[in-house]
């Protein structure tokens, strides 16, 4: 009993052929799941770069806003601060046609019925 050979180990010959047919079916899978993962990424970059083009256009378009509200804002400061200064306030009578308690008033033959405008209007924001 002990001369006699080991027993080779009984293969079915069926599976070695049935894996290697298999082979070209997981191969095919696993391109099409490389193909889908670089479509998806490529969508992924293109989504990334749009965001980053219509970020920075918003921001510049944001900042040029904020540039605009901050000198409406500066106009409106110096604005409150002449309102009550005398200089102001005798511009201001002017426009409307008063004159001083010194002041002589001359009224030209010549001049229209109805008085132009004597005084630069300064529109605020």
């Amino acid at each position: 009993m002990d001369d006699a050979p080991a027993p080779s180990p009984v293969r079915p010959r069926g599976s070695v052929w049935r894996r290697a047919a298999r082979l070209p079916y997981a191969m095919i899978l696993t391109s099409l799941l490389a193909a889908l993962g670089i479509v998806q990424l490529s969508f992924q970059l293109g989504n990334t770069v749009f965001r980053t083009v219509t970020w920075t256009q918003e921001t510049q378009d944001t900042r040029a806003r904020i540039a605009l509200l901050e000198r409406d804002l500066r106009v409106l400061r110096d604005a409150k601060t002449a309102l009550n200064t005398p200089e102001y306030l005798r511009d201001l009578a002017r426009c409307q046609g008063f004159v001083g308690l010194t002041e002589t008033v001359v009224v030209s033959p010549t001049a229209p019925a109805v008085p132009g405008e004597n005084c630069q209007i300064v529109a605020l924001p």
